[in-house]
C-alpha cells in the first residue's frame, strides 16, 4: 500500500494504567497502525533515568525528540490512522508544538491508588517516575489549545470495556470495530525493546512480604505456559479467576485429567461425558457447548505446543457470583471454563513401585457427596494425602463406611491374586475412566476379572497392587484417542 498523510491518536497517560491493553486494542483494527512510546528514547538520553536496557535502545532507536516527532510520529504511512502511546513524563521541553497541535488526544488516567503497588513490583516510585504532574500540565495545555482530550479511567476500561472502547471511537469520531475487544495472549510485535524485562522483573507487594524464595517448578518449560481462563488464553502469571468465583466461595466446580499422546487427547469424549454429567448433577447454569470447550482446549494445546507428554487440568466452575455467598442463585455470569496445560511426567515410580500406607480417613460416602459426581471439593482426599505425606509415602489407601478398601486419594486400585484381577465397586471410589480401560483390556485378555467389596486383608495378601491414575501418567492404549485439529 501506497504511503499516505495519516491521522495521528495521541494516548497519555502514568505507567501501569492498561495503556498497554490500550495500545493492544487499537492495534486490532484494520485501519490502524500503533507505536509504543516512540518518545521513550529521547527522554532516556535526554533525563539519564537509568534502566538495564538504556544501552540497547539508545543505540537501536532514534533518540532524537525533534526527529521522532517530526518523522516517526508523524511521518507517512500506510493505513488512514497511527495510535502512539506515550507516557506523559516522557514529554519533554523542546520538543515541536506539531506534537500537542496536530492529531487527536486521549488521556488515561488511573486512581494512584492502583498505581502505587503495580509499578513498586518493578521500579520504585518517583514523582518524576510516575509522571502525574505531566498528565495534568498535557491536560492543561491541550485545552488552551482548544483541544480538550477525550478522558478515559481504567476503572471503566476494566469494568466494561466494550461499553468504553465504543463511547471513546465515538469521542475520536472513528467507528467502533469488534475486533478490538480481543487479541492472543503473549510478546506482540508492536511491543516496544523494553516490554519484555518489564514482564519479567517481580516484587512482592509492600502489603503482602513474604520470607519463602521464589520456588523452583517442577519442569521450569512450565514457567511459560498460556493457559484458557474464561474465554481467552493468558500468561501463567495472569492465569486467574475472580475472588467472586465459585470455585474459590466453596470449591463449587468440576473437573477432568487429561493426558495427550502423539498429538492425541486420551478419551477425550468419555472425559467430557463426565465433565457434563458432573455439571448437570450440580446443576450448573450457562454451561458452554461441548463443541466450545473442545475448541479451548485443541487451541490452549497448539499455542503452547502441548502435542505429547502433557496434561490437562480442565475446569469448570459454576462461574462469577453477583455477591459473595453459597447460593448458586448469586450465579449469574455462566460459568468459568479453565484450561490449564502442562508438561507433566508420570508421577509415580513405574519400575521400583510404591509405597502406600492406609487412611484414617474414610471415603465420601453417597449418602453425603456422591463420587460419581468429579467435583473440585477434594478436602476428603486432601486429608487423606496429608496422612501420606506424613507417613512418607507415595499415596494413601482410603476405605469405606464398612473398612472395604474403596481407592487411594488419588488413583483407583487393583490387586491381582492367582491370576485373578480384582478393584473395588464403584460405589465409593471415582469410577475412572482409566479404571474402565483397564479392565476392558483384562477381559479382552481372557483374564478373570472381579469388581467386588474387597478387605484390607485381601490387598496385605495379593500377588501384586496396581494403582491406575488417569491424570498423571498412565498410558493405557487406546484406539479411540481424539486427534487435534490442524488449527
Amino acid at each position: 500500500m501506497a504511503e499516505q498523510e495519516i491521522e495521528v491518536i495521541h494516548s497519555w497517560s502514568a505507567p501501569r494504567s492498561l495503556s498497554t491493553s490500550l495500545m493492544y486494542s487499537f492495534a486490532q483494527r484494520d485501519n490502524m497502525e500503533v507505536l509504543d512510546e516512540p518518545l521513550y528514547p529521547a527522554f532516556l538520553r535526554v533525563t539519564g533515568f537509568d534502566r538495564p536496557y538504556r544501552e540497547e535502545i539508545l543505540s537501536k532507536i532514534e533518540s532524537d525528540g525533534n526527529k521522532v516527532v517530526n518523522e516517526v510520529i508523524f511521518g507517512p504511512g500506510g493505513k488512514k490512522y497511527r495510535y502512539c502511546k506515550h507516557m506523559a513524563k516522557q514529554r519533554l521541553p523542546g520538543l515541536p508544538d506539531d506534537l500537542m497541535k496536530k492529531g487527536k488526544h486521549i488521556l488515561l488516567i488511573r486512581n494512584p491508588l492502583d498505581i502505587l503497588p503495580s509499578f513498586d513490583k518493578v521500579v520504585p516510585p518517583s514523582f518524576k517516575e510516575l509522571g502525574l504532574a505531566d498528565l495534568v500540565t498535557i491536560y492543561s495545555e491541550l485545552c488552551e489549545l482548544g483541544k480538550s482530550p477525550v478522558i478515559v479511567d481504567a476503572a471503566d476500561l476494566q469494568q466494561d470495556p466494550e461499553a468504553t472502547l465504543r463511547s471513546l471511537c465515538e469521542d475520536l469520531d472513528i467507528p467502533f470495530q469488534a475486533t478490538m475487544l480481543r487479541w492472543e495472549a503473549g510478546p506482540k510485535p508492536i511491543d516496544g525493546l523494553w516490554a519484555k524485562w518489564w514482564r519479567n522483573v517481580r516484587k512482592t507487594s509492600s502489603l503482602l512480604k513474604s520470607p519463602l524464595p521464589e520456588p523452583d517448578l517442577p519442569v521450569p518449560a512450565n514457567k511459560n505456559l498460556l493457559a484458557w481462563v474464561g474465554d481467552e488464553i493468558v500468561p501463567r502469571d495472569d492465569a486467574k479467576v475472580s475472588v467472586f468465583d465459585s470455585i474459590v466461595q466453596g470449591g463449587d466446580g468440576v473437573w477432568e485429567g487429561l493426558r495427550v499422546y502423539n498429538g492425541k487427547v486420551f478419551k477425550l469424549e468419555e472425559h467430557l461425558d463426565r465433565l457434563f454429567d458432573s455439571a448437570k448433577a450440580l446443576a450448573f447454569n450457562n454451561i458452554p457447548t461441548r463443541e466450545e470447550v473442545k475448541q479451548a482446549i485443541f487451541r490452549t494445546l497448539i499455542r503452547n505446543g502441548m502435542l505429547d507428554n502433557a496434561h490437562i487440568r480442565l475446569t469448570l466452575t459454576r462461574g462469577k457470583k453477583v455477591t459473595s455467598g453459597m447460593s448458586p442463585a448469586f450465579n449469574l455470569y455462566g460459568c468459568t471454563l479453565i484450561v490449564l496445560p502442562e508438561w507433566k511426567p508420570p508421577v509415580y515410580d513405574n519400575t521400583h513401585g510404591v509405597n502406600l500406607v492406609t487412611a484414617t480417613t474414610r471415603r465420601n460416602s453417597p449418602n453425603n457427596l456422591d463420587s460419581k459426581i468429579h467435583h473440585n471439593n477434594l478436602l476428603n482426599n486432601i486429608l487423606a494425602k496429608i496422612e501420606g505425606n506424613n507417613a512418607n509415602t507415595a499415596d494413601a489407601i482410603m476405605l469405606d463406611k464398612d473398612g472395604y478398601v474403596s481407592e487411594t486419594n488419588a488413583t483407583n486400585i487393583f490387586l491381582v491374586k492367582k491370576g485373578r484381577v480384582l478393584t473395588p465397586h464403584a460405589d465409593y471410589c471415582l469410577p475412572g475412566i482409566t479404571r474402565a480401560t483397564v479392565m476392558e483390556l483384562v477381559v479382552k485378555e481372557n483374564l478373570v476379572l472381579e469388581e467386588r467389596r474387597i478387605s484390607l486383608s485381601e490387598f496385605h495378601t495379593a500377588d501384586e497392587i496396581v494403582i491406575i491414575d488417569g491424570h498423571n501418567g498412565a498410558q493405557t492404549g487406546s484406539d479411540e484417542l481424539k486427534l487435534l485439529p490442524n488449527s
